[in-house]
């Protein structure tokens, strides 16, 4: 294949792509108005998480994201070793329950967790609030040691530096037409559909609102782990930075392409996260933003060869800074003529035919 790859997108996929294919002597341009800070990226909670976002029915995508999982470690060393630290965190996650409704949640996950042989810990409430200080009169919780955190905006940064030290061109601008591009990676999130008339009715936008919060002087400072939790049914986030910073999310809804930041959406997440973290009244508001998630048909995303010199790496969902390292090693192996990880064969862009013929 030509040694000359575009990259629409400059999201952490597509980012992603780019570096691993530039470090393999390919010459990459990357297509995006704003790389790094134009999309969902940008605003994640930077949950690694394939286990606590797991659920019944979803093995396919357990899979996936457990096997980019295992290859984290490795991409943040080698991110590291191009000058700057993507901020992985080992801190795992606790997710907790605010009423006994909530808490059937919990030991539906629980079982669904132990019957795939997970390593995951049934607390009492009284545990979760021994392991988690400033965490409230919760119901119960799950420990899961074994999760990962990044710092999406660090991660963002490095991989945004590591592309232009290995001679990645940007041109800042969007894509309208793939004429001329020659191979292509489609990696420009929720507005992939745009791109290839297999994708127009598969890829829709998620959005999703999140808020960065501040401990002020005198307040307790923020949990050690990522702290997931069922609040009234609808599920929160707050996810610790190693600056002191904390990441509350997300709401997600159908909105079209719309981004503006709801008055209800900020509600919604500070009421929930009062419920399960009671100190967070007195934190300093720092930040509230949205983004567009790009969400696919059955959960799993879109990464695979759509047409002659065209691929897809898209539709990641909830999943897109877990999933970029398995992500980008499919797109060198599919430029090297190699087989991709086996686990992506799940995620093949094929099903869409198969799903139209039926």
């Amino acid at each position: 294949m030509s040694e000359n790859l575009t990259v629409v997108g400059g999201g952490v996929i597509g980012l992603s792509a780019a570096w691993r294919a530039a470090r393999r002597g390919h010459h990459v341009t990357v297509v995006d108005p704003e790389p790094a800070r134009g999309g969902a990226s940008w605003v994640a909670g930077g949950m690694l998480a394939p286990v606590t976002e797991a659920w019944p029915g979803e093995e396919r995508v357990l899979s996936l994201g457990e096997e980019s999982l295992r290859r984290w470690p490795a991409f943040a060393r080698e991110l590291a070793a191009e000058g700057a630290d993507p901020g992985l965190a080992g801190h795992g996650t606790l997710v907790v329950a605010f009423d006994s409704a909530d808490a059937g949640h919990l030991d539906i996950l629980a079982g669904y967790l132990r019957s795939l042989g997970r390593d995951v810990e049934r607390l009492t409430g009284r545990e979760a609030r021994r392991l988690a200080p400033g965490v409230g009169a919760v119901r119960g919780g799950l420990h899961v040691p074994g999760d990962l955190a990044v710092d999406n905006r660090k991660l963002l940064t490095a991989l945004l530096d590591a592309c232009v030290r290995r001679g990645v061109e940007f041109r800042r601008s969007r894509v309208e037409s793939l004429d001329g591009l020659g191979p292509v990676v489609l990696a420009a999130g929720a507005w992939t559909g745009r791109l290839h008339p297999l994708l127009e009715s598969a890829v829709r936008p998620l959005k999703g609102e999140i808020l960065r919060l501040r401990p002020r002087r005198g307040c307790l400072p923020p949990p050690p782990y990522t702290v997931r939790a069922m609040v009234e049914g609808r599920p929160i986030y707050l996810v610790p930075r190693a600056d002191g910073e904390l990441v509350l999310g997300a709401t997600q809804y159908e909105a079209g392409f719309d981004q503006a930041v709801t008055a209800r959406g900020v509600r919604e997440l500070l009421e929930g996260a009062e419920r399960i973290l009671p100190g967070i009244t007195e934190y300093e508001l720092v930040e509230v933003a949205a983004g567009l998630r790009a969400g696919s048909h059955d959960a799993l995303p879109y990464v695979g060869e759509l047409s002659d010199g065209v691929f897809a790496a898209t539709g990641h969902h909830r999943n897109g800074l877990l999933m970029a390292p398995v992500t980008a090693d499919a797109v060198v192996a599919w430029l090297a003529g190699e087989p991709p990880p086996d686990e992506i064969g799940a995620a093949t862009p094929a099903r869409l035919l198969e799903k139209e013929r039926i």
